[in-house]
């Protein structure tokens, strides 16, 4: 594509624009706050990266997007932020609208994008021991307290795309919640676990985490149900290293990072 190519040789200048300007300047240390749901893809693309900009060391802190979102707002070090829903990032966008309640002004200007869309799954443990096969059941077993149900927390994006198909199937979550019906997770990967180790019938997580933990997914949520489930990413305006962090967010957007996104169920958006 020829917007992955532009973007893929705005990597490479801001790489080497990093490298030419002596041996001060060399090296770069780019803090990147994630959603949890994509360590191993970050992961994997962090080691790609290194081949191409081998002075440029990258930490990752994965979790929940809330608790990223909480962790900057106090002030942890972070260069790039990427949430698993524009929830998160809207809170810390001065042009975030209603979201941003706070008046946070965090993202620097002219760098967010829309980098990713995953999809919520309903995802069972192997042998899928209650037979469940549709949101459609899920609701009715949910109703009649015959299955349990792993989610995310409500701060946690997952949850909250969980707490959609509620409200779309006219349930009550606190009702189901006292019914004993429900499990929690703080943040997306806890949820997976659960249902990796059989300790509930099903999880609400997403398609990615189901793909890396080889769990079986028993139906995909429509936008209907859920909207659609989006990963924004931004430099944030208080990096101390925005061409090494504007390189590495255009490194996200070329044809070899898409390969490792779309490898487990992403879809790219750039």
């Amino acid at each position: 594509m020829k917007q992955k190519g532009i973007a893929l040789m705005l990597a490479l200048a801001m790489v080497l624009g990093l490298t030419a300007c002596g041996s001060g300047s060399q090296k770069a240390e780019l803090v990147v706050f994630a959603a949890a749901s994509m360590q191993e893809t970050m992961e994997e693309i962090a080691g790609m990266y290194k081949e191409v900009a081998p002075d440029v060391t990258i930490t990752y802190n994965f979790d929940s997007s809330g608790t990223l979102k909480t962790q900057i707002q106090e002030g942890a070090d972070c260069d790039i932020f990427i949430s698993a829903a524009p929830k998160q990032m809207n809170q810390l966008d001065k042009d975030g609208g209603e979201a941003n309640t706070e008046g946070l002004d965090f993202v620097l200007e002219g760098t967010r994008l829309d980098l990713l869309e995953n999809k919520v799954v309903l995802a069972v443990p192997e042998g899928n021991p209650k037979g469940i096969e549709s949101y459609d059941q899920l609701a009715e077993l949910l109703q009649s307290g015959d299955v349990l149900l792993a989610m995310g927390n409500s701060d946690v994006p997952v949850g909250q795309y969980t707490q959609k198909i509620f409200a779309y199937y006219g349930l009550d979550e606190a009702q189901l919640n006292d019914a004993g019906v429900l499990t929690y997770g703080t943040n997306v990967k806890e949820v997976t676990s659960q249902v990796a180790e059989a300790a509930v019938d099903c999880g609400i997580i997403y398609a990615t985490d189901a793909f890396s933990d080889g769990l079986t997914v028993a139906a995909e949520a429509t936008p209907e149900m859920c909207g659609q489930v989006i990963y924004p990413a931004a430099v944030l305006n208080i990096t101390k290293n925005e061409e090494a962090a504007k390189a590495f967010l255009a490194y996200l957007q070329t044809d070899e990072a898409a390969a490792v996104f779309e490898a487990v169920g992403f879809t790219p958006l750039y």
